[in-house]
């Protein structure tokens, strides 16, 4: 396909697009209609069946991506009309282009249009999740520097902060830190940390800030006392989770941190050196 063809097309998609009051982005059927080289609404309309179904198996909700509105149109002598049309996302074009003949080329254009921003969205959604993963893995780090600095100036043992951490992983898990590193494959000398999902490490985070607290709040001293405090708000973080159907145990391991922080870092780069990047 011409250069000139694909700007002429790509003008023409980004021009009907739209912005909903809430800021999705979406296009009208009747318009995708002809933008798809369809000259009867009656074989588009079985094109956009076949992508409601593709969507509904990918586990997407249809009325998310599919909202059936009327609107009127102009008619000869300044008359009007009442039609159905279709509101779709960005995600139900794409369904669409990948569910019609590819032998029209405005159809090949379409499948790479939509695919290539649907994909954009992906990678960015997958590196906000990347990154909120990174962060709370810091703010652990964080805490639990606090939480042994504290309990070395109150215990006097720097022994003490393992064996107390080690006593609310069993509370949080119902297993050992070293039966869970076994159960997600953790390598020897790793952080468990380094491999659990972000609910995790954010359940874990959040128990280690509330022993910091009343560890000061309590004046508690001994070893004993900081890890009964460790030990129950483990126990009632996990609670909270199997309340909300999360057993913390179940879940898989996740990539390892220094594996995904490397990543991250170079990602950019990368995509500045080879902008083809976002669609592979």
């Amino acid at each position: 396909m011409k250069n000139e063809i694909v700007q002429q097309f790509t003008d023409n998609f980004d021009e009907y697009s739209q912005t909903s009051e809430i800021g999705v982005e979406f296009w009208f059927a009747r318009e995708l209609q002809h933008l798809l080289g369809y000259t009867e609404w009656r074989n588009f309309g079985k094109v956009i069946t076949k992508a409601k179904i593709a969507c509904e198996l990918s586990g997407n909700q249809v009325v998310d991506h599919f909202v059936e509105v009327n609107k009127m149109i102009e008619l000869a002598k300044g008359a009007q009309r009442e039609i159905d049309d279709i509101m779709l996302t960005r995600y139900a074009c794409y369904l669409i282009a990948q569910n019609g003949d590819s032998q029209k080329e405005t159809i090949a254009f379409a499948q790479n249009y939509f695919a290539l921003q649907t994909r954009k969205i992906e990678l960015i959604q997958k590196g906000i999740s990347d990154w909120e993963r990174l962060q709370a893995r810091q703010k652990l780090t964080l805490s639990e520097k606090e939480l042994s600095e504290l309990i070395f100036e109150r215990t006097g043992d720097d022994q003490n902060f393992g064996l107390i951490r080690s006593k609310g992983d069993k509370a949080l898990f119902g297993k050992t830190t070293q039966e869970m590193k076994d159960q997600l494959g953790v390598p020897k000398g790793r952080a468990l940390a380094d491999f659990l999902p972000t609910i995790t490490i954010k359940a874990k985070d959040f128990a280690t800030e509330i022993t910091v607290f009343n560890t000061k709040e309590n004046s508690l001293r001994t070893e004993q006392a900081i890890s009964a405090e460790h030990i129950t708000n483990n126990s009632h973080v996990r609670k909270i989770l199997l309340e909300r159907g999360i057993v913390p145990e179940n879940l898989p391991a996740e990539e390892d941190l220094k594996k995904l922080e490397r990543r991250v870092t170079s990602e950019p780069q990368q995509i500045g050196k080879n902008p083809d990047k976002l669609i592979k």
